[in-house]
């Protein structure tokens, strides 16, 4: 198994790769982050800007690039938390998300586990990866093809283990499911229940 710790969704912004962050600048973090919530809660995800945020923060627009370096920053800081709970959910949780499970149960359980999170959050991630250059390579969606890679090849598939996982990371697409809700009102247990039987046969045939 390759070792791994908690890797963040935006670069650079593990605990421990530099200084502590000063108190103020803590606090103003923490009013630029309620203020970015307050606008999610009136406006959506998409309608936030670097702008209104900065209006209703009361600050400069350069103080906003400043402190997330871009939209997209801004977007990724917002999903940290819930991205290193659910990390740690299925590097370290108990079974069969976490370790202790055969790998096509941790595979289902993953699979279910990404749509729950998609469904909580997916307006934030779908607006962070419009908003990324390459948005398969943050560290964390790196993480994600990794892990599935890792469950595939611990199930006996071997027949291009790496590109199978990248198929099946596209069926978790934050957009692709969001719209497959809003749109074609597919329920949250129905991609489960489809998650589960793909990945079956995925590893069914390897057997």
């Amino acid at each position: 198994m390759f070792l791994v710790s908690l890797i963040p969704i935006r670069p650079g912004s593990a605990s421990g790769g530099g200084p502590p962050e000063r108190r103020d600048a803590a606090r103003n973090r923490e009013l630029l982050l309620a203020a970015a919530r307050e606008l999610i809660d009136e406006c959506g995800a998409d309608g936030l800007t670097m702008d209104k945020l900065a209006e209703r923060a009361g600050v400069g627009k350069g103080t906003v690039f400043r402190r997330f370096g871009s939209r997209a920053g801004l977007m990724m800081t917002l999903l940290s938390d819930a991205e290193a709970e659910f990390q740690g959910r299925f590097m370290f949780g108990p079974p069969p998300l976490g370790p202790g499970a055969p790998p096509l149960d941790r595979l289902i359980a993953f699979g279910a586990g990404r749509i729950g999170y998609v469904l909580e959050y997916g307006d934030l991630a779908r607006a962070a990866d419009h908003s990324l250059y390459n948005r398969f390579e943050v560290p964390a969606v790196v993480l994600w093809h990794r892990h599935i890679e890792y469950l595939l090849r611990a199930a006996g598939f071997d027949a291009d283990p790496w590109l199978m996982a990248m198929s099946l990371s596209a069926t978790l697409d934050p957009e692709r499911l969001l719209h497959a809700v809003r749109v074609h009102g597919v329920s949250p247990e129905r991609l489960e229940e489809t998650w589960r039987e793909l990945v079956t046969r995925v590893v069914g045939s390897a057997e």
